[in-house]
């Protein structure tokens, strides 16, 4: 495991913390990191970000950063349906192709 903190004289500082998660088992090692890191735009805001890097990727999370917009009403009530109604739609998995009509074949 490791760990480093740094500020500089225009009150750049950051830190990170990582490890290995599954230490010594047989291919499932995964680097993991901790840390943060935060500076002053040039407008004069400060900006902070926290971040994690492991199995997940990089994720940052961060104040000024965007994030996506509220999923509209109507549809999370009917993702939430097809998500309470597997069978209706087929997320089982197992489906079946859809049956032809019945054919007389005395015509």
């Amino acid at each position: 495991s490791y760990r480093w903190a740094y500020e500089t004289g225009n009150e750049i500082q950051a830190e990170e913390t990582g490890s290995i998660k599954n230490f010594g088992v047989p291919d499932q090692e995964i680097q993991s990191a901790v840390g943060s890191y935060s500076y002053t735009d040039p407008e004069g805001n400060r900006i902070s970000i926290t971040y994690t890097a492991d199995e997940n990727g990089f994720v940052p999370q961060g104040a000024h950063l965007p994030t996506p917009p509220p999923i509209p009403e109507a549809i999370q009530r009917a993702l939430e349906y097809i998500a309470a109604h597997p069978e209706e739609n087929g997320i089982d998995g197992a489906g079946s192709a859809p049956q032809p009509a019945v054919v007389n074949a005395n015509y």
